[in-house]
């Protein structure tokens, strides 16, 4: 055979292997994974700080002056999640009150858009006209007639702000596996507008109507933190902000992950606790002034000169100095929810990785099953409330004017090699 006959036909049989071997993405018939053509890197919503994964003393860091022997030391692994740097504003939750306000006129007004697979839904691009006398002729229903308001001029009803929605309830499902999903599918109905009265019907004896008329909608509370809101407002919220995350990760075609959410009060106390596992405070400790004899947060000093550290009532979100994960206001200002519900015995119970202790919470419930973790202390509550380990609890239904939130969320991945 010629040399040009036999170069001729190893080609053939190269020309055949690589034939051969389509479809194999260059294997060699070897076990070696389906390639991920995702290039995707999920986006960092936009106010929050990351919370990298360590170890966790959580419990007492100072004396428990109130004997309840809630908080007992103990040593966990956390895993990292985004949260808000700051505690959610005025500005903010008012995003989601008119977002509502805004959902139940286009219904009314009948302004849907269809979709390609046959269904519609609302079309809330469309401008609505508050002024008009049509408008508001149609959209009458959700007004306080002039003859009913007390100063003589209608008003926009804000027990009309419902918010509906649904939750899949995984927990519950993967103990039942056979069951359908959709049986475990949770609808809530929860209005939404801040209780702005907490500001006049907590605090006896005290004039405090002018900041109770105005603090919700007044420019100037912007950026102060959101107050009157129990813990199902701040669920309906956390999950209001979730849906318009989702809708816009699949508008431009990006992948969805994880949801916004209250933290529990572990992911509470590793974020507040800044990396200083033995301090009673986001700062450090053991005082709460710096050596300018600065206070360090916004609380109760000096038995009640509550304007001391710079704030009669709240101050806002931004103010003080953050901890070294940059979240401000952890300790003072206003008390925080979180998801947990409040047991004695809590810390002896969870486990030492990721511990969490949850509970549905139904309206028919006792009275006890009810309460739920706040952490932090706020404007109005001394300094022990303060420190970082100090459990408090509040009921769910029920709001004040120095219990505010914030939300966290979770990108697993990162989170496991404690990639920033």
């Amino acid at each position: 055979m010629s040399m040009k006959k036999l170069s001729l036909k190893l080609s053939a049989i190269a020309i055949a292997a690589l034939a051969a071997s389509c479809g194999q993405s260059g294997s060699g018939g070897q076990l070696v994974g389906a390639p991920n053509y995702s290039t995707y890197r999920a986006p960092v919503p936009l106010g929050m700080v990351y919370v990298p994964s360590g170890i966790l003393k959580m419990g007492a860091s100072d004396q428990d002056i109130r004997g309840k022997n809630d908080a007992l030391v103990r040593t966990v692994q956390m895993t990292g999640f985004y949260m808000d740097a700051t505690e959610i504003s005025n500005a903010e939750y008012r995003q989601f009150t008119n977002w509502v306000r805004d959902s139940i006129a286009h219904t009314i007004l009948g302004d849907f858009k269809d979709n390609p697979d046959g269904t519609q839904t609302l079309d809330m691009s469309k401008r609505i006209n508050w002024r008009d006398p049509d408008v508001q002729e149609q959209l009458s229903t959700l007004y306080v007639p002039a003859d009913q308001t007390g100063w003589g001029s209608k008003e926009f009803d804000n027990t009309k702000l419902v918010y509906g929605y649904s939750v899949y309830n995984y927990d519950e499902h993967i103990k039942n596996p056979g069951q359908p999903a959709k049986n475990y599918i949770e609808e809530s109905k929860i209005n939404v507008y801040p209780d702005t009265t907490v500001w006049v019907r907590q605090f006896s004896y005290s004039y405090n109507e002018p900041i109770a008329r105005q603090y919700n909608w007044f420019g100037a509370f912007d950026n102060y933190p959101v107050v009157g809101i129990n813990w199902r407002q701040a669920n309906a919220f956390s999950n209001w902000r979730t849906d318009e995350w989702k809708k816009e990760r699949e508008r431009t075609k990006q992948y969805f992950e994880g949801r916004f959410m209250l933290p529990n009060e572990m992911q509470w106390e590793w974020a507040a606790r800044g990396g200083r596992n033995a301090s009673p405070y986001p700062w450090g400790g053991p005082y709460i002034l710096n050596k300018k004899g600065c206070y360090l947060a916004n609380f109760k000093p000096q038995r009640g000169n509550y304007a001391a550290d710079g704030g009669l009532y709240t101050v806002p979100v931004n103010k003080y100095w953050p901890n070294d994960y940059g979240l401000y206001n952890m300790s003072g200002n206003v008390a925080e929810w979180t998801s947990s519900p409040y047991y004695g015995n809590t810390y002896n119970q969870v486990a030492d990785v990721n511990p969490a202790l949850d509970t549905r919470t139904k309206n028919s419930d006792p009275q006890w099953l009810q309460r739920k973790v706040v952490r932090g202390g706020s404007w109005r509550d001394v300094y022990y409330y303060l420190q970082v380990s100090t459990r408090d609890y509040e009921y769910a239904d029920t709001a004040k004017a120095y219990i505010g939130f914030r939300n966290i969320y979770q990108q697993i991945a990162p989170a496991l090699t404690n990639r920033r």
